[in-house]
């Protein structure tokens, strides 16, 4: 990561100390927070609307739309009322993958109930290789993470010997998450380039947030595309953000305000998100 030096009056230097040490905030971290507020930057947020608890009971209502989502993140993933497809955020443009297979882009009055996005900034590139599995995979990206209590973007770019996806299917409000993905829409592609956007999230977040990596696919023609469930590839382009500042609305549906969130989602989430060998 670029180091900043520069010379500042000693009172501001002792009003940053205090601050700092008054709210136990890394100085590192209040003045990247400080020039991103000052240029308009919204560095290493990530915005996400919603939780996976709320989703895996079946709450897929409008919390947003996509025209409101633009002004969060220009990368990013999300699904759209009733489960209606994946939804892929890249280079600033919102797509929708349906479960015919197609591609479309969605107008900004298509309502959301749950997505994550960020303004994609990566301040680590690598390559990983030899990709034979989901688990290879994401064991690759893990050895990229400085640490397991930090989110994470990651953008991963290649040509894949195989890429495997499903897309899920539009649904009615009520039906619990993993019981709706079984009518999911599945596809696999041979000798593919495209691109895979995802987020890993830490293992205490996971009443709110898909724990471990969560990872969408985008063909390079921006034909085809939706939940990665399996993948292998000789070598891909790897780039990954640190992500230390969570942004989360909580909608105030009615959906959302009546439904019961003690229930630990990690159960259903496996069963209906996470990544799967095949």
């Amino acid at each position: 990561m670029p180091r900043l030096t520069t010379e500042v009056y000693q009172s501001l230097m002792d009003a940053l100390l205090a601050h700092c040490e008054k709210t136990g905030q890394p100085l590192r971290h209040f003045v990247s927070r400080a020039l991103s507020e000052a240029l308009g930057l919204d560095h290493s947020t990530l915005f996400q609307v919603s939780t996976t608890g709320a989703l895996v009971q079946g709450v897929y209502n409008e919390a947003v739309t996509v025209g409101g989502l633009r002004t969060h993140g220009d990368f990013g993933l999300g699904t759209f009322e009733g489960l209606d497809g994946e939804m892929v955020v890249l280079d600033g443009k919102f797509y929708q993958a349906h479960a015919d297979g197609s591609i479309t882009a969605p107008a900004d009055a298509a309502p959301v109930p749950f997505a994550t996005l960020t303004n994609f900034q990566p301040q680590h590139r690598g390559k990983i290789e030899n990709v034979t599995s989901m688990s290879s995979l994401t064991g690759e990206l893990d050895k990229l993470r400085r640490s397991d209590n930090l989110f994470f973007a990651v953008r991963v770019d290649g040509l894949f010997d195989e890429v495997y996806w499903r897309v899920a299917c539009k649904v009615e409000a009520g039906v619990h998450l993993d019981k709706a993905t079984d009518a999911q829409a599945e596809f696999r592609q041979s000798n593919i380039k495209g691109t895979m956007v995802g987020f890993w999230s830490p293992a205490y977040s996971r009443t709110i947030a898909v724990a471990g990596w969560h990872l969408h696919f985008l063909t390079e023609d921006r034909k085809a595309g939706g939940h990665v469930l399996g993948c292998k590839a000789v070598s891909l382009d790897v780039q990954v953000q640190d992500l230390d500042d969570l942004h989360l609305a909580i909608p105030e549906t009615r959906e959302f305000l009546h439904a019961d969130l003690t229930q630990d989602p990690a159960a259903a989430l496996e069963k209906a998100e996470m990544a799967k060998d095949r």
